[in-house]
């Protein structure tokens, strides 16, 4: 496989060792591997279909590189076949990453000090591949083409990271669908870690009650009805189900702001842009639940509908209000009533704030990262470190789902 990783001043060559690595690879699966911006496949046919059974489609990629930019370098791999056809597009962007992020109080308080003197101790230029915001998935529709992905990345990434001076090189939060395919990374240097979890709840309900009353815990039955309740008696809320939200956009992201702030584990942080073109350019997938009181926005929860699933993405609470009124709890039980009413199999929810979603009877959906470090001394040292690091240690209410055990898996 002959690889042409073009930066925006010079082109990788490939060390004569690796070349003829590549050339039996490219031999056997027919597949090359370049790198281009947005701009060369914006119009093909290919990216029109990029990652058309996801909830995230090739809309919201470029939604998120035209309204997400600090920080982040956005190109793409693309993959051809031997006629020059485009087999599959794998997004990618670049940004400096600090490897500490979630791995706990007593591992930042230390490295705070190292970082007094050494400011970038353990922060390093990063080349990502995946979704700046959102979970990864390889642009395929079978599990060949996801092995055949796969293999072509895996032969060739690290010679265009250290073309752009990326010290580490991360797929970040693949699903389980493509673990098996991915698993051929530990050949080239890679790590698999656990990153922090989506949830899912299966909605085989003919109504919310049925649902409360089978799948709930007497003890959590009894506060949600206790707390949708008290909040009626402060309130009247009313629940609108909109698809733009333009016209109530600074309401919006007031709300959303204070919870990014609480948040401690942070990576991509929203712009009103965001909000905005999301429900303008996907509005057969983005819908908006909005809770209001007297005619305001007192939380909102942005949810993408992809076929027979309805999946929680981001959410905004007016903290005045937010736990007089059981806002995240009511919101919860009337989004869940909508996606009952309106034939959705699945509700699923993205990371972080495991507590209620627990309590609400979600299964863990594994997300991993693979990564690795483009120096082999250092690679060594970080595959070991990295079990320190991952961030999943440190959440006490994940080890509480039944299935905690599958966001490591049986693979190494």
């Amino acid at each position: 496989m002959r690889t042409y990783a073009q930066s925006a001043a010079s082109q990788a060559v490939l060390p004569v060792e690796f070349q003829s690595q590549a050339e039996k690879l490219e031999a056997r699966l027919g597949l090359t591997v370049k790198v281009t911006p947005r701009a060369a496949i914006r119009d093909s046919a290919a990216w029109a279909r990029a990652f058309e059974n996801q909830r995230k489609d090739s809309r919201y990629y470029e939604l998120v590189e035209d309204t997400l930019r600090e920080g982040f370098d956005y190109r793409y791999f693309v993959l051809t076949g031997e006629s020059g056809e485009i087999r599959a597009v794998q997004p990618f962007f670049l940004l400096d990453q600090d490897l500490l992020a979630g791995s706990g109080a007593r591992i930042g308080k230390a490295a705070s000090r190292i970082r007094r003197i050494w400011p970038r101790f353990l922060r390093m230029r990063t080349l990502m591949v995946g979704c700046a915001a959102g979970e990864g998935h390889l642009d395929a529709r079978d599990d060949r083409m996801r092995s055949e992905i796969a293999l072509s990345l895996g032969a060739s990434i690290m010679d265009y990271a250290r073309t752009l001076n990326a010290s580490l090189v991360v797929f970040k939060e693949f699903t389980i669908e493509d673990r098996a395919a991915l698993a051929c990374l530990k050949d080239y240097g890679f790590t698999r870690i656990p990153s922090m979890p989506m949830t899912r709840r299966r909605l085989n309900f003919s109504n919310f009650e049925e649902y409360m009353s089978k799948a709930l815990s007497q003890k959590f039955r009894a506060q949600l009805r206790r707390n949708c309740r008290k909040s009626a008696e402060r309130a009247k809320l009313e629940m609108r189900v909109v698809t733009d939200v333009t016209p109530y956009i600074e309401e919006i992201y007031n709300l959303y702001l204070p919870v990014y702030e609480r948040s401690e584990l942070k990576f991509e942080k929203l712009t009103p842009e965001y909000f905005s073109r999301i429900g303008q350019d996907m509005p057969d997938k983005a819908l908006f639940f909005l809770m209001m009181k007297d005619g305001k926005i007192v939380s909102f929860n942005l949810c993408l509908k992809n076929g027979n699933e309805l999946c929680s993405e981001y959410v905004g609470f007016d903290y005045a209000l937010a736990f007089d009124l059981h806002l995240y709890n009511v919101m919860t039980k009337n989004i869940m009533e909508w996606a009952i009413a309106n034939g959705c199999e699945f509700y699923r929810s993205t990371s972080l704030n495991y507590e209620p979603k627990y309590h609400f009877r979600h299964e863990l959906e594994p997300l991993d990262l693979y990564v690795r470090h483009a120096s082999r001394a250092v690679n060594f040292i970080m595959r070991r470190a990295l079990l320190y690091l991952e961030p999943t240690r440190n959440d006490a209410m994940l080890k509480r789902f039944p299935n905690y055990a599958d966001l490591r898996g049986n693979q190494p």
